[in-house]
């Protein structure tokens, strides 16, 4: 169960209202260089950071002189297109003095439903993270309408901590944990420093969606730390108001902490196991000793290919005798992998046409 000080891999979600002032409509530029600070320190650690945030909008919103709550779609998405490029543009400027990378990932919650989509994003985000690079994860809100009518940022937040492996998600908000109550309107509210299991008590607890103290959207959180620990993620709701949010959490800030029901690696291979085969394809007595420790497939231990199947679909890995090895995703089609079934990494270009992947199926996609 990572905590911040050990975690190796973590995705924080930041929302608006920390990012911009509410009076001004403009960014809270000392609040994130302060932010940029304490990523600084956590890249320092040796871990993996990945930012989920906010914004577009809100900023699109003070350019275009567009106000009220009630906006128009067009209006919205309008204004994420113009907000957008502020938004990355102040991240890459408050991380740069600390010698950081940063990138821009505009995604959807579809991206995650299909899985050639979901398998590009995470080769993506894995290419960005193993060059030490700090994705800028943003809600594709100029063409997504379900994000900007719901806001549902913190589940985006979840489903990317699980596609990347992450071992710790954070949602930085402008209340510091989940509460019994409402603890503006009730006293005796109180704040829950462990949640382990999200019991339907719990999910009472959580109310209604809304905003700042009166709930802070509580359901959507909830429904984030379900998918997060579920997939060996653990999750923490802590205030992300002040300066340098994260320092203050490492010194023992209050915070509702969820610990992960299992590990990262163990979660997505029960995941792939439970997948329903789309085809199967043999393998040669080496690949399969290849496999046994912990290598990935390459196409050159490939003997036989049968079904049909897209790129990311799962598919059976059999011996030579025909017995069932486990289940993979595959990084072929059907058509590709029985093109090139046998051949060296280095053959596959001239095969196919473009460079495509060295491995058929990656070991991190694999369930033995």
């Amino acid at each position: 169960m990572a905590t911040l000080s050990d975690a190796k891999r973590i995705t924080i979600k930041i929302g608006s209202a920390l990012l911009v002032d509410r009076t001004t409509g403009g960014l809270r530029i000392n609040w994130l260089k302060s932010l940029a600070r304490d990523v600084a320190a956590l890249k320092g650690q040796g871990g993996d950071v990945i930012l989920v945030s906010s914004g577009s909008i809100a900023l699109g919103c003070k350019v275009l002189n567009l106000r009220g709550s009630n906006l128009a779609l067009e209006q919205s998405q309008a204004a994420a297109a113009v907000g957008q490029i502020r938004l990355a543009r102040a991240y890459e400027e408050a991380l740069a003095p600390h010698g950081l990378t940063t990138a821009q990932v505009l995604v959807t919650l579809e991206d995650s439903a299909d899985r050639r989509r979901y398998l590009n994003t995470r080769a993506t985000m894995e290419t960005l993270l193993s060059l030490g690079v700090i994705p800028i994860v943003n809600e594709n809100d100029t063409i997504a309408t379900d994000e900007i009518r719901y806001g549902d940022n913190d589940r985006l937040a979840a489903q990317i901590a699980v596609t990347t492996g992450a071992d710790l998600l954070i949602l930085l908000s402008d209340v510091d944990g989940f509460y019994t109550a409402n603890p503006g309107d009730d006293p005796t509210a109180r704040r829950i420093g462990t949640i382990e299991t999200i019991t339907p008590e719990i999910e009472a607890m959580a109310g209604d969606a809304g905003s700042g103290l009166s709930k802070g959207g509580m359901k959507t959180k909830l429904l984030a730390a379900r998918m997060a620990t579920a997939a060996g993620c653990s999750m923490i709701i802590a205030e992300g108001t002040p300066d340098n949010p994260l320092k203050l959490l490492i010194n023992g800030a209050p915070s509702t902490f969820f610990p992960a029901l299992t590990d990262p690696q163990a979660a997505r291979k029960r995941w792939i196991a439970s997948m329903k085969s789309k085809g199967a394809i043999t393998i040669d007595q080496g690949a399969a000793q290849a496999l046994s420790r912990g290598k990935s497939l390459l196409p050159a231990g490939v003997t036989h290919v049968t079904g049909t199947f897209g790129r990311g679909d799962p598919i059976e890995i059999l011996d030579p005798k025909q017995h069932k090895l486990g289940q993979g995703l595959t990084c072929y089609t059907s058509t590709e992998a029985t093109a090139i079934k046998g051949a060296k990494s280095s053959q596959i270009e001239a095969i196919l046409g473009n460079p495509g992947r060295s491995t058929l199926i990656h070991r991190d996609d694999m369930a033995l």
